[in-house]
């Protein structure tokens, strides 16, 4: 297979992902010399998220920009921020970021939604749940979600810092099949190209070896707060979820168009998909805290490959919250599937043998129809 093949046949991955979260750097979106938004490159970035939308696929963006943007607004000189004028550029700037991305998504009648995290958002089990819920809501009802650290509230030793790692959280958190870092570099080298003139480029990775990951260096960039060892902690975090990720050179127009093109780029791609690394962590790595007693209708669903609903859930033992594994058992305690519940124990005793046009009344609100959705859930012993 010739170079250009190679290129064509993993750029092909990328073509087939059914999620992908794209994060974008500050050097590419902000003009260094006016500290403005770069439009022309704007432009041509959301001109490919919608080409990749109108196959299908469902796209978030992770974006950094706000506070250089906000030094601009506040007439902050360049040079270090203290963290307080850190977080006023922050506030300032997410407006004027903001607006430029749902400007150019409603010129292509796409709406944009925005959604700040910090890193208790991603690390506390309820908080994860919900912002899980949230960006699956905003794909389904058709916008792009636009993800940003939330500077203003995030401390110094609470908080990303880079959003490389950021965006492989947010892939993780919803099951994506790539993670593109647009960059200031096409990819990854032995050693730092601009300095070691007999660097390599590394264009796949399979496994992330010591020496693979002893090649991360510092951020060049004059906003960018991350560099290459922030992106090979991303990839740890993406393939360890099933996630391919890319480093790809940003600059230029239609950067995403360049990489499906077959542009070189670094692959690093996962030994498992998405869905199967899930699985797995689901079927090993947890305890159950409770049990779901089903009927022989679910047991029959859940062999099939369905979700499970509430009601054909018998008996609910165990205390449980929301988003715990919990064993789902027969009449006869014969467990089937293990699976994350979408609801606490004290509300599993309310909807079980239910329907969800019920939960409203039930339950005070109107919930997710599955008790577990068949994405949170694995089968087990013969069942599988």
């Amino acid at each position: 297979m010739t170079v250009s093949q190679e290129r064509g046949a993993r750029a092909g991955s990328l073509a087939k992902a059914k999620r992908i979260v794209i994060k974008i750097g500050s050097s590419l979106l902000v003009d260094s010399n006016k500290n403005e938004i770069n439009h022309s490159w704007l432009l041509a970035l959301i001109e490919d998220v919608v080409a990749l939308r109108a196959k299908g696929q469902d796209i978030l963006i992770v974006s950094s920009g706000s506070v250089a943007l906000g030094r601009r607004m506040l007439k902050i000189q360049n040079g270090e921020l203290k963290l307080s004028e850190r977080q006023a550029a922050a506030a300032c700037g997410q407006v004027r970021l903001m607006q430029a991305y749902q400007q150019i998504l409603t010129w292509h009648n796409t709406g944009a939604a925005q959604v700040l995290l910090t890193l208790a958002d991603t690390e506390n089990r309820q908080s994860y749940l919900n912002v899980r819920a949230t960006l699956r809501s905003l794909l389904e009802l058709g916008t792009v979600p636009v993800i940003n650290e939330n500077d203003t509230v995030a401390t110094p030793t609470r908080r990303y810092g880079d959003n490389d790692r950021l965006a492989a959280r947010v892939a993780t958190m919803i099951d994506a099949d790539c993670l593109i870092l647009l960059s200031d570099i096409d990819g990854l080298y032995t050693a730092d190209p601009s300095i070691d003139p007999t660097a390599q480029f590394i264009s796949e990775v399979t496994s992330l070896t010591s020496e693979i990951l002893a090649m991360g260096g510092e951020s060049r960039s004059g906003f960018g707060r991350g560099g290459m060892r922030t992106k090979m902690e991303a990839a740890r975090i993406a393939l360890g979820s099933g996630c391919a990720m890319v480093i790809a050179q940003g600059k230029g127009l239609h950067p995403l168009r360049s990489i499906l093109e077959g542009k070189r780029c670094s692959w690093f791609l996962p030994n498992c998909s998405p869905s199967a690394a899930r699985k797995v962590w689901i079927s090993g790595s947890l305890d159950p805290r409770g049990t779901l007693m089903i009927d022989d209708g679910a047991s029959k669903a859940l062999l099939a490959g369905r979700s499970l609903l509430s009601v054909g859930v018998k008996k609910v033992n165990g205390t449980f919250a929301r988003g715990d594994l919990v064993s789902i058992q027969t009449h006869d305690a014969t467990e089937v599937a293990r699976g994350l519940v979408a609801y606490s124990s004290d509300e599993s005793l309310k909807i079980m043998g239910k329907h969800s046009d019920q939960f409203e009344i039930l339950l005070g609100y109107n919930g997710q129809k599955e008790i577990i959705h068949r994405d949170d859930l694995v089968l087990t012993g013969d069942a599988q």
